[in-house]
């Protein structure tokens, strides 16, 4: 079933590209951007970086929650009701992120070797867990002495969905879909055991992350081979692939097993000009990984490490010609399905925790998701709107505790100038466990009594590169 829905979502995609091949456009290709530069030109060591700063407010209620929350069972909290990374309030400014870096070439050295290294120091899912101080997000080395066949080596950006291999300060919205957050941004298993959080309330002195180690970032420590190629009667399209191996674990130097992450690209793009990673344009996407976790998932006194499949792949179109922009993306998932910061087992159920079977783990899970967006940059002004719509399914498989997630997001930037701005987004969010009742229910809504309430949410943030 799910490589039909892929095949129908890929052929769709395919199929709205074509109608507007007549179109002058061209998205920005980010392999180049991030792994090259350009030979001759580029600078020994160029610094830049760039700064986030963002309040949030969530609108939701209480959940009812377990009894013993707080008198009556009442005035509980989950996860998706807060705001991240720390999960204890429904407001909070904050600057999510701070990162500084260099990049360049050994020229005249070498013009066909270059580096890249960023240092991230905002408060995110990549610091918070662990409270780091500053944590390495890239540190790889490029060396382009072989035509057609790049090679990368080190910390980077593996290839993959568009909302995770783009830089994060030109996205044109503040929080990621649901499906690239809860799919794609990885979070990795604690080395032994530990049990789901319940709901809280507020304040509250529980952390509602169980894990111990930080998001993946769509980040990998391994070699990528890789390349872009200009054909064509008029030599304006340009081809891209890339093939990469991984450990498979993130922003963490080490690895957990002897087992290896692929990761496989291909791209296509029709150029007429423009240059960085705002070019307007027409991209067509395909992307898939595949690799293996180890993680202890059984509730018992001795260490039970076993290894679970992970697999993802999505397809994608970008169409990029002032003043409109329209993107969409579809993407699956099969194994290591993340069901909440408060559940390091990737269990939803409190009846089978500890016991992971096909039936209502994580580890087997099966998910799929897709967004559509658009933006119009309005003529002669700095003002930019934006509307995006994502949905996500997860635990597509199971009987039960299938989750479906939607989201309508809309926004509006102002661009001071070309490297400052301001975004505001209002989320309007619909979530629901299909396999339960809804309203009022007791027991028999499930995971439906913690959504209820679920509510909107509004975010502003001010982005500054330097």
């Amino acid at each position: 079933m799910g490589n039909k829905v892929f095949k129908q979502a890929a052929l769709a995609i395919v199929c709205t590209g074509g109608l507007m091949l007549g179109a002058t456009a061209q998205a920005a290709n980010w392999l180049m951007l991030q792994g090259t530069e350009p030979a001759g030109a580029a600078e020994r060591a160029k610094l830049w970086g760039f700064v986030q700063v963002q309040y949030q407010k969530d609108f939701s209620d209480a959940n009812p929650g377990p009894a013993g929350c707080a008198p009556g069972g009442s005035n509980c909290y989950v996860p998706p009701k807060l705001i991240g990374p720390n999960l204890d309030s429904q407001s909070a400014f904050n600057v999510n992120r701070a990162r500084i870096g260099v990049r360049g070439s050994n020229f005249p050295l070498d013009s066909n070797t270059n580096y890249f290294l960023l240092l991230e120091m905002g408060n995110n899912g990549i610091t918070a867990p662990g409270d780091s101080f500053v944590k390495a997000t890239d540190a790889s080395v490029t060396f382009s002495h072989i035509p057609g066949a790049r090679v990368r080596a080190g910390l980077f950006k593996y290839p993959g969905a568009e909302e995770g291999l783009q830089a994060i300060h030109v996205f044109d919205y503040i929080n990621f879909t649901k499906v690239t957050n809860e799919m794609l941004l990885e979070r990795f298993p604690n080395k032994a055991y530990t049990a789901d959080i319940p709901a809280q309330p507020l304040p509250t002195t529980t952390s509602l992350n169980g894990f111990e180690n930080g998001v993946g970032a769509f980040r990998d420590v391994g070699i990528q081979v890789f390349d872009n190629f200009m054909v064509g009667p008029n030599m304006d399209w340009e081809l891209s692939y890339a093939l990469m191996v991984g450990n498979g674990n993130g922003l963490n130097f080490s690895d957990t097993n002897n087992n290896k992450d692929l990761y496989l690209y291909a791209s296509a793009e029709k150029v007429f000009g423009g240059a960085g990673p705002r070019r307007e344009g027409m991209k067509f996407w395909a992307w898939h990984q595949d690799g293996k976790r180890t993680a202890d998932l059984t509730n018992d006194s001795t260490a039970n490490p076993v290894e679970y499949d992970r697999e993802r792949s999505g397809v994608g179109f970008k169409y990029l010609k002032k003043p409109y922009r329209f993107t969409a993306e579809y993407m699956t998932g099969e194994g290591m399905i993340f069901v909440g910061p408060n559940n390091p087992d990737f269990d939803f159920t409190n009846a089978n925790q500890g016991v992971p079977t096909a039936a209502n783990s994580g580890a087997y899970g099966e998910a799929d998701g897709w967004y559509i967006e658009g933006g119009w940059y309005i003529p002669n002004t700095k003002w930019e709107i934006d509307a995006r719509y994502d949905f996500y399914n997860r635990l597509k498989n199971t009987s039960r505790f299938e989750f479906e997630r939607t989201r309508w997001t809309l926004g509006t930037q102002y661009h001071f100038n070309k490297k400052t701005r301001v975004a505001i987004n209002y989320e309007i969010n619909d979530d629901e466990a299909p396999g339960f009742a809804s309203g009022t229910c007791g027991a028999a809504c499930g995971p439906n009594n913690n959504l209820d309430g679920f509510d909107n949410r509004i975010a502003v943030q001010v982005t500054a590169i330097y």
